[in-house]
């Protein structure tokens, strides 16, 4: 039986998704998870492999059940196991088929900010601090320029070995509650660090650090340097991976 998770993470203390020799990771803490219920070794395989410092509210992950747990069950089998910061939203059984990652159709992103001239105690480890005014309509038009199907070679991080780089936004909406700031990017795929570069774009255009018509430039040049610095890691979460019905 393959079980999908649906999986809720403050990514602060893990070194991304991603099993890692030196390092804990949320797809270790995971599968460790699973061996203490079932007492057999579970692969877990992520749809996406976010950073380290990343966090999700819905990263998805498949694996091959070897025990006769219900798969609606596993979620609250597995909840009683793991770390306060790693959560299990859903569990449920899927066709053979199914793959977290290769079955995903698109993935929607939040990128937080902290608006203010002071960081904030509360909030410090899902939002970015930004001391300087945001001109948040600035922001809007300049991210406007990034919707649409386009090569987004010059939004990789560097050493991406990724030799596809077109990819498609469907929608940014950027949003101001008080001092808080929100970028939410849907798209169908994301290349490694794209929207950590395009939300640290956006912010230098927002301060007036980085002259508007960066992502137009940048786009037709393919050139990393036309953009901003990649926007820290902690306001990036992962809110949901789409799947078809």
């Amino acid at each position: 039986m393959r079980v999908k998770l649906t999986i809720e993470y403050d990514g602060t203390n893990y070194a991304g998704w991603q099993r890692q020799e030196n390092a804990l990771a949320v797809q270790q803490v995971v599968e460790e998870a699973l061996f203490r219920l079932t007492g057999k070794p579970h692969a877990v395989t992520g749809a996406s492999r976010t950073d380290a410092g990343v966090h999700a509210f819905g990263q998805v992950a498949h694996f091959d059940a070897q025990s006769r747990i219900p798969a609606e069950k596993y979620a609250y089998a597995l909840n009683t196991v793991l770390p306060a910061d790693v959560r299990i939203r859903d569990s449920r059984a899927v066709a053979e088929d199914f793959h977290a990652r290769f079955s995903a159709k698109g993935k929607w992103y939040c990128y937080s900010i902290f608006n203010d001239a002071h960081a904030s105690a509360i909030l410090r480890n899902t939002h970015a601090h930004v001391m300087y005014p945001l001109d948040v309509d600035a922001m809007r038009r300049e991210a406007q320029c990034a919707v649409g199907r386009h090569d987004f070679r010059a939004f990789a991080a560097s050493g991406s070995v990724v030799k596809d780089t077109v990819r498609t936004i469907h929608s940014i909406e950027i949003a101001r509650q008080g001092k808080c700031v929100s970028m939410q990017v849907r798209g169908n795929g994301f290349l490694y660090n794209m929207v950590r570069i395009l939300a640290g774009t956006l912010i230098g255009v927002g301060t007036g650090k980085l002259e508007g018509g960066a992502v137009r430039r940048a786009l037709a040049s393919g050139s990393r340097l036309d953009l901003g610095v990649t926007a820290p890691a902690c306001g990036l979460t992962l809110m949901e991976v789409f799947y078809d019905a």
